[in-house]
């Protein structure tokens, strides 16, 4: 392999705001510890998580590299890496880690996987975060079981697109929103049953779900929108059911009053993706059913790559709830 260089280009911020505050820059090559490994970066995921770090809604100490996860190969292994998990310079990878806006990124080795045969790397990278995330909210935020009516916000979004394919897969009956005309058609192309435009005068979501489910509501909803969309999501959901906010597209959800759940019995979960996948265990479970429904030729839709200058371009584009899909990074 070739050597390691001393310096990189990476993306790191020194303050929060917007798009302004993005510097692509040299940086030191970190080295990875002894739990790690330095993996040469090919591809690197946007995730909606990213501009959180970057306006200050989630803190952090700064300056920071941004990013959270990428694929590519291992150029250095830290010296206490488990021989069990049969990692070599050179392996095709890939991780959920933090500084990965980078040509290279040392990530703690419990959180890097190899690349099946027969998956891309921009696949892989396109997939992992997102995939992982739609599938443990429909099996452990929710379990979502065949039959059922769920409601899934911003439905061609990198999420709302994976959850689509995996509700239909389980055979249930999805509602789907969208913000525009010309995103009906791919929601339903991803497994929505019902689709609605969100947006005033277009579509009417609560009237939808009430005529879709016998005024019922549906078991649960899936909301990555956040501040704009969680009391209706209250609105939309049945006696029991599960309202599963995990996302702030829109800002993050106001403090409301407990006691408002106690008119339908119903649930409010906010999870994040990391804890359900902490232990290596459950990061290799559901990581193997995201290459098998890989395998079995789901959608992986890729938006756009950008180069890794053009972040800002990224940025504003995730930012715009535009896109239909993930947004890539190359190096």
């Amino acid at each position: 392999m070739a050597p390691i260089p001393k310096m990189m280009k990476a993306v790191q911020i020194e303050k929060t705001g917007g798009v302004e505050v993005l510097q692509y820059k040299d940086c030191p090559v970190p080295s990875p510890k002894d739990d790690e490994v330095l993996i040469k970066n090919k591809d690197l995921g946007v995730n909606y998580i990213d501009t959180y770090f970057r306006t200050g809604l989630y803190p952090n100490p700064k300056p920071m590299i941004l990013g959270r996860e990428g694929s590519g190969s291992i150029a250095a292994l830290g010296a206490a890496v488990p021989a069990s998990l049969a990692f070599a310079n050179g392996d095709e990878v890939v991780y959920m880690g933090n500084s990965a806006y980078a040509e290279y990124t040392a990530c703690p080795v419990g959180k890097v996987l190899k690349i099946p045969n027969g998956v891309s790397s921009s696949d892989a990278c396109a997939a992992l975060l997102q995939g992982l995330t739609a599938l443990t909210l429909v099996e452990e935020a929710h379990k979502v079981q065949s039959g059922d009516w769920i409601l899934v916000l911003a439905a061609t979004g990198g999420v709302g697109g994976w959850l689509c394919q995996i509700l239909k897969a389980k055979g249930a009956k999805t509602i789907g929103t969208v913000g525009s005309e010309s995103k009906v058609d791919i929601a339903k192309e991803q497994g929505a049953n019902v689709v609605v435009i969100d947006q005033p005068g277009q579509g009417d979501v609560l009237k939808t779900v009430k005529d879709c489910t016998n005024g019922q509501g549906v078991i649960a909803v899936f909301d990555g929108v956040g501040k704009d969309t969680f009391e209706r999501s209250l609105e939309c959901v049945a006696r029991k059911g599960t309202v599963a906010s995990f996302g702030n597209a829109s800002g993050a959800v106001e403090p409301f009053l407990i006691s408002k759940l106690s008119a339908k019995n119903a649930k409010v979960v906010r999870p994040t993706l990391f804890n359900y996948i902490s232990t290596r265990e459950e990061f290799e479970h559901y990581s193997e059913a995201l290459w098998a429904m890989i395998d079995k030729k789901f959608n992986v839709r890729i938006h756009n790559i950008y180069p890794l200058k053009d972040v800002a371009k990224a940025h504003t584009d995730i930012e715009s709830r535009k896109t239909m899909g993930k947004l890539l990074l190359k190096p």
